[in-house]
Order: structure tokens, then sequence, then C-alpha cells
């Protein structure tokens, strides 16, 4: 789906020679080439189990991925965590402070349920004052059904730094996957600052 304010701004950047397997059930892939001791193994690492397993944690949500938290890491401060559980729309009015260059990483927290996802990708595209500054595409990986907690941290970024990067930064995230389903897609913001005051 297209974002209607900027186009195909949140499309996640393709991976040159990536080819998406063929979806299949999870039934299916752990019945696929039994006979093959390395890869029985590999899907028993993947999934936790070499049988057949139905996962719900929430049976009433029909989706696959449930994403319910983003975090913001930087080392020697309290992590700043957005619920992404609630009404997305009061996102959008919310901000969080980050001091001027300062290192920081995104945590995405996700569950898992029923089948296995393949190529799940994070997809962050950064405004300011509605012009777009900045896009990343992160590969998060292909994850099989967990009641456990999953997550993803993206590598480190240095926060903009200087009186012209100071201000807030509108960021609009998108959790997908290979089949191009938006698992989520919501808005926060960021208020560069000269310290974390």
């Amino acid at each position: 789906m297209a974002d209607k304010e900027h186009g195909d701004d949140l499309v996640p950047d393709e991976t040159p020679g990536y080819q998406p397997p063929e979806q299949k059930t999870l039934t299916e892939i752990l019945s696929a080439d039994a006979e093959d001791e390395s890869l029985r193994k590999y899907k028993e690492t993947l999934l936790g189990t070499s049988e057949p397993v139905n996962v719900e944690i929430f049976p009433s949500d029909p989706r696959r991925v449930i994403v319910t938290k983003l975090a913001l890491l930087v080392e020697g401060r309290p992590d700043i965590e957005v619920d992404l559980t609630g009404n997305l729309e009061d996102l959008k009015n919310q901000t969080y402070v980050l001091q001027e260059g300062c290192t920081y990483k995104v945590k995405i927290y996700f569950y898992v349920q029923r089948e296995i996802v393949q190529g799940l990708r994070y997809v962050q595209q950064t405004y300011r004052a509605a012009i777009p500054v900045d896009k990343n595409t992160f590969m998060v990986g292909s994850y099989g059904p967990k009641k456990e907690l999953q997550s993803f941290t993206t590598p480190a970024e240095e926060a903009p730094s200087g009186l012209v990067a100071r201000g807030t930064y509108k960021i609009k995230s998108l959790f997908t996957d290979d089949d191009k389903f938006e698992h989520l897609k919501w808005e926060w913001k960021l208020d560069i600052k000269k310290d974390w005051k």
C-alpha cells in the first residue's frame, strides 16, 4: 500500500540478488526434505521443534506478526520505549527526546504466531518539516512461531547534531515481509535537543 502523502516512501528497498522463497505452510516446510539431516537440524533451530506446532499467543488476533514495542537504546541511558499495542494515532502527538550527536539503536519487539514469516523488514522514513531527509530498510530475517517475545536491533546510528539539526523529526515506520504484507505501520516523533533535559 502506498503512502498517500509521500508516494511510495515506505516501500522497502530491494536487496540486490535476493529472491523471496515460495510461501509454504509450517507443516509443508517441516515435512519437506525429511531425509536431509542438516536441513532437519536447521528447521529445528529455527522453530525450536521438529514437530508441527500451532503456536497461538493471541488466538483472537488473526495477524501472524504482532509488533508490541519499539525502544531507542542509548548506552548509559534508560531505554526510551514506544508502546505499539494501543491507539497508534496517539503516537503522532507524542515526542521522544534524543540528545544531538548521541549514538543510538532501534530495537523492535514482536511475536510470531501460527506460521513462519519470511523476510521480515523494518522500514523507517524520516521527515523534517514535511521534507524526506533519511530512509532506512533493515532486513530483520525469517522467524518461526514462538511463544517467546522476539526482537531485532538495528545497527548503531548517530543522531544529527548542530544548531540546524536540532528540532522535531517525524518518522514513519513499517514492519513488512517478503509478501509485502504490512504487519504494522505507525508514525512517531523525535525531538533532537542540545541535551537530555
